[in-house]
């Protein structure tokens, strides 16, 4: 058996929102909510849901970007706030992330050979030639040229970087990478190419992936396990190929009715879901999917309901299972 990389218990974050005169707080927005999960080395999570979910906010969670409101994050089985100096610089260097816009995450003044070879720097692993050695190999690896360690942000295509901060997320050879939504804002033909560099790169070089998506189709090519977030709480989580073929919860449905077939003689019904996406601001009492849910039933809406284990790897938080 793998072993686990990091173990979440109870992970909370709230972001409060202040107001009036003396910026008091006065509300919180709850992004992430009473969530409990592990990652195995060398797996491919994937993280769904709508926007505004907490899929991106937990990812960052998970590499202490942002503090944690409740709940432990526990790293080979050591909680994260408690690692020494030492463990905690080693933690940074096995850690990365693939950041959603390419262009907003790289420095417009730092040109692609300072932004790949400023980890070396950091960390003290190279400098001098040795640096610009290992950056002229990660563009190599990544499908650019030598010469464009010398070009600055704006002289990229789109996919170019991405491919840049792949090679960036990859330079100290992380163990493990958060890849938040690393295809939404290309073209479909270009996704193609990245999701590929990235199964070839965690072939190479051994990496665990948790794959933030909306995206349910790009998480069924990329990943082997999965878990469902709707608003802030996980609906179901499951192996790829069980959820596909075995969704339980109505939320998850939903979503995979709205994944096109390419084949024009098959017709899906597609479950159109009532209303927005409630605020988490102020979240729906009870289940919070009840107010859109089409099979909801009084008790959805007053309690909420537990993990259910239907087997040993497929889970449901729902009252229709209980």
């Amino acid at each position: 058996m793998s072993d686990i990389i990091f173990k979440l218990k109870g992970v909370t974050k709230y972001f409060p929102v202040t107001g009036g005169i003396l910026g008091r707080k006065i509300a919180d927005i709850k992004a992430v909510d009473d969530v409990t999960f592990s990652i195995q080395e060398g797996e491919n999570l994937g993280l769904v849901g709508e926007s505004g979910c907490g899929k991106t906010t937990l990812g960052r969670c998970i590499l202490d970007l942002i503090p944690l409101t409740g709940g432990k994050i526990f790293y080979y089985g050591k909680n994260i706030p408690e690692l020494s100096s030492e463990d905690y610089k080693q933690f940074r260097r096995d850690t990365a992330m693939i950041f959603q816009d390419p262009f907003l995450s790289l420095h417009p003044r730092m040109t692609i050979g300072e932004t790949i070879g400023e980890p070396y720097e950091i960390h003290g692993v190279s400098k001098g030639k040795e640096k610009e050695k290992l950056v002229m190999q990660w563009l190599q690896r990544v499908g650019l040229n030598p010469y464009h360690v010398y070009r600055y942000p704006h002289q990229f295509s789109g996919g170019q970087k991405q491919r840049i901060g792949i090679a960036r997320a990859m330079a100290l050879n992380p163990k493990f990478i958060v890849a938040d939504e690393p295809v939404a804002s290309l073209d479909v033909s270009v996704r193609a190419s990245i999701i590929n560099l990235m199964k070839k790169l965690q072939n190479e070089f051994k990496i665990t992936y948790l794959f933030v998506s909306h995206d349910i189709a790009v998480v069924r090519q990329t990943c082997n396990r999965v878990i469902v977030m709707y608003l802030g709480k996980i609906a179901e989580t499951s192996k790829v190929p069980e959820l596909f073929n075995n969704p339980l919860h109505p939320y998850t449905e939903a979503l995979l009715s709205s994944v096109p077939i390419p084949d024009p003689t098959i017709k899906r019904e597609r479950i159109i879901l009532e209303g927005d996406v409630p605020t988490p601001l102020n979240p729906p009492t009870g289940c919070r999917f009840h107010p859109r849910c089409p099979k909801r039933m009084p008790i959805c809406s007053k309690t909420e309901p537990e993990k259910i284990e239907i087997s040993k790897d497929h889970s449901v938080s729902c009252h229709l299972f209980i």
